[in-house]
């Protein structure tokens, strides 16, 4: 039995008699309540990591990370609806804390950056186009020979 569930663990296969993957780092920290920890995970989901970036606090294994997730689900505990988790981070590490930052007028800019350059490289590329090289005056009799010359030696 043990040989038949280490080959469908290398297989990637997880049989139901495998223990489930945390989200978190050490299952003792989870919620009692299955409800109030889907909501923990579902909400870590949407706060970015600020050591790693690049993942959620969820799925980091980064200490800081680690602490932002014990907090919100302190404030889980406490009573605090989701907006008010959002504000009190927000408020301490600024939107960047965010995954998925809301649209600001402050932001305006960064979002529309994208839509800027590729503006402005539309333009420079239309304002090249239409500039007509200046044609070339045919080379006289004197400056033909000349040619000739260099090109014989």
């Amino acid at each position: 039995m043990r040989a038949l569930l280490l080959a469908l663990a290398l297989l990637g296969v997880a049989p139901a008699v495998v223990a489930p993957a945390w989200a978190i780092s050490d299952p003792a920290e989870a919620l009692a309540d299955p409800r109030l920890e889907a909501r923990a995970v579902a909400l870590g989901r949407e706060f970015r990591c600020l050591v790693c970036q690049g993942e959620s606090i969820e799925d980091s294994g980064a200490d800081l990370a680690h602490d932002l997730r014990q907090i919100v689900r302190q404030r889980i505990t406490a009573g605090d609806s989701n907006r008010n988790i959002v504000k009190w981070l927000v408020a301490r590490y600024g939107n960047f804390v965010r995954l998925d930052p809301p649209f600001l007028w402050s932001t305006l800019i960064l979002w529309g950056s994208p839509a800027i350059a590729l503006v402005a490289g539309l333009v420079t590329v239309l304002l090249n186009r239409r500039r007509q090289p200046q044609a070339v005056a045919p080379l006289d009799a004197a400056e033909q020979a000349r040619l000739r010359d260099i090109l014989r030696t």
